[in-house]
């Protein structure tokens, strides 16, 4: 198993559909940095409670707000423009740097928060998936397909 978050996170992410199911769930509200944490504590079993859950969402709302998303929101509003202009293409491409940087500076400071808490926990470990998934995501088939990647990705590390 990949110890730390940010390699779990692209492991994961490599795998088929997973991108387009955490784009989906992203479009659904979902945050991609706690869902892939999610996969991750899921991995490391550690225990879903709610003050836990709780924790993550006050480190990840207002990073989200402040940073990625405006990001974000100027890469994407340069999106047309860019296709015609090589100089504002060339920034577009900072700010995709900028923006995946502030994603990892997230899961680092996910995982910080959650390493305080016991891995291999012998409580069940409920779903973390569905516990930091967005109210309209809980029955998306995008959260389906993120939690049997996330297995797959778990058995392949562990040799199943």
């Amino acid at each position: 198993m990949h110890t730390d978050l940010w390699n779990h996170a692209l492991a994961l992410y490599a795998r088929p559909g997973v991108e387009a199911a955490c784009l989906a769930l992203q479009a659904q509200g979902g945050d991609v940095c706690l869902l892939l944490c999610a996969t991750w504590l899921q991995a490391r079993g550690v225990a879903v409670l709610a003050e836990r859950a709780q924790a993550l969402r006050e480190v990840a709302e207002p990073w989200q707000r402040e940073i990625v998303t405006p990001l974000r929101s100027l890469r994407q509003q340069w999106r047309a423009a860019a296709q015609g202009d090589a100089q504002l293409a060339a920034l577009r491409e900072q700010v995709k740097g900028l923006e995946l940087q502030a994603e990892k500076a997230l899961l680092e400071r996910l995982q910080d928060r959650a390493l305080q808490w016991p891995a291999g926990s012998r409580e069940p470990t409920d779903d973390w998936l569905a516990r930091l998934a967005p109210d309209q995501g809980r029955h998306h088939d995008a959260l389906d397909q993120l939690r049997v990647a996330a297995a797959a990705l778990q058995d392949a590390e562990d040799g199943a």
